[in-house]
């Protein structure tokens, strides 16, 4: 089995060094780590169950996405949001490195990994987790999720279905995210005091209702950039 291997390496402000990395399955980018031996009952998943989950307590007794932020919470219980760290993400294209706050490293690594977590609402993201952007920000992320969309339609009409031009479709996917980002963090608040993992996980959500909210403006903060095709026509 060939895999996508993403390291985060983190240096936290007492000069420790943690190391988060991520395998994917090449071909459905499902995440590889090895699950927690011992799940906590935070994880299970009718604690604070997303009122729109496709799962079943039968097949998935544990939430996936909280299931892969245990190691996240044990690395960074001890970290304020605002706590300035250094991350260094080696994907195999580039090495990104950046002096940056706890929160924007962890939300990064966030995003990856709720997207490869194997969450049926998350599974629409696994076309940015492959060409995964390391430490985005609102104008990118809004722009590789509407370009992932436009492409997965693209597809679809390739193959005799009907074709969503108006992203009625993303808006819906980013509903159901913002859901799972209001449940999850109620998890969060139930375990934890510390904010890292909440504040990174409202970052997400910022980007979530950021896209829905350029959706409806018919996306024109970054219709500037296509200038060039309109002046071919």
């Amino acid at each position: 089995m060939t895999t996508i291997d993403i390291r985060y390496l983190f240096r936290l402000p007492d000069n420790r060094e943690e190391v988060v990395d991520v395998h994917l399955d090449r071909q459905s980018l499902d995440l590889l780590n090895d699950m927690p031996a011992n799940m906590p009952y935070w994880t299970d998943l009718d604690f604070h169950r997303c009122p729109n989950c496709l799962l079943t307590v039968e097949s998935n007794p544990h939430c996936p996405v909280a299931v892969r932020f245990i190691k996240l919470l044990e690395i960074f219980e001890n970290l304020l949001s605002y706590d300035e760290i250094h991350v260094d993400i080696t994907t195999p294209q580039r090495v990104t490195s950046r002096q940056t706050t706890a929160q924007k490293a962890v939300s990064s690594l966030m995003g990856l990994i709720m997207a490869t977590s194997g969450c049926p609402h998350m599974d629409f993201f696994k076309p940015m987790a492959r060409f995964h952007l390391p430490l985005a920000n609102a104008e990118e992320t809004v722009y590789r999720a509407t370009s992932m969309y436009l492409l997965a339609q693209y597809f679809l009409q390739r193959e005799g279905k009907e074709a969503d031009m108006e992203l009625e479709g993303l808006k819906r996917i980013y509903s159901n995210i913002q859901i799972i980002n209001e449940s999850m963090a109620e998890r969060l608040r139930a375990i934890s005091e510390k904010d890292v993992a909440l504040n990174s996980l409202a970052i997400l959500d910022i980007f979530a209702q950021s896209l829905t909210f350029m959706i409806e403006d018919s996306l024109e903060e970054v219709r500037y950039l296509f200038e060039p095709y309109f002046r071919r026509h």
